[in-house]
């Protein structure tokens, strides 16, 4: 069976550009017209090379986990909980605040801008935010395993609260907050460490 023409785009390209348009638009303002464009392809080369509008979000996804937001997986490699946490707070307000990006977190933005038509996409989103909560809380129980919590603190209430802080300096980095505003924020979240 013979192979089919190469392609004549750089994926790796085409996927930051789509990366782009759906971070700055949201999966549903991201029309396919918009993607295309940003992407130098046309529909038939987008659907032959990713799939539909949904597998390339899904690829995106990926994309977005593994680039802007890869400090999140290291921070939790940090030996000591109170610095992955700290760590996490500044990756992101570094993120958030990244000139020439979007401001705010892809999984949020892109979960507020889901209609009801795009429900898989607002529930992909959210999976994948949970997964982020789930990853945080193992961390925080291995901390208080190892005495580095005290006994009282419940590590699924410390997650929870510590990725409510990381949405909300997302959305406030959507509505205009600046570097400054969110080391406050995350200055303020430490504060409420447990044991300090």
């Amino acid at each position: 069976m013979g192979r089919g023409r190469p392609r004549s785009f750089d994926e790796d390209r085409a996927l930051d550009a789509a990366l782009r348009v759906f971070w700055e638009k949201g999966y549903d303002g991201a029309s396919l017209s918009d993607l295309t464009e940003a992407m130098g392809i046309n529909r038939p080369s987008l659907y032959a090379a990713f799939g539909d509008k949904e597998a390339l979000f899904r690829k995106v996804l990926e994309r977005y986990e593994h680039g802007p937001m890869a400090y999140m997986n290291e921070a939790l490699r940090e030996p000591r909980a109170r610095v992955a946490i700290e760590r996490m707070l500044h990756g992101t307000i570094a993120a958030l605040t990244r000139p020439h990006t979007p401001h705010g977190c892809l999984l949020v933005q892109g979960a507020l801008a889901c209609g009801e038509e795009s429900s898989a996409m607002r529930e992909e989103l959210a999976t994948r935010r949970a997964a982020g909560e789930v990853a945080l809380r193992k961390r925080l129980k291995r901390a208080k395993d190892e005495g580095e919590l005290p006994e009282s603190v419940n590590p699924a209430d410390l997650a929870r609260f510590y990725m409510a802080i990381l949405h909300g300096m997302s959305v406030q980095a959507a509505g205009g907050a600046g570097r400054a505003a969110l080391e406050s924020v995350a200055e303020t979240a430490l504060q409420a460490w447990p044991g300090r």
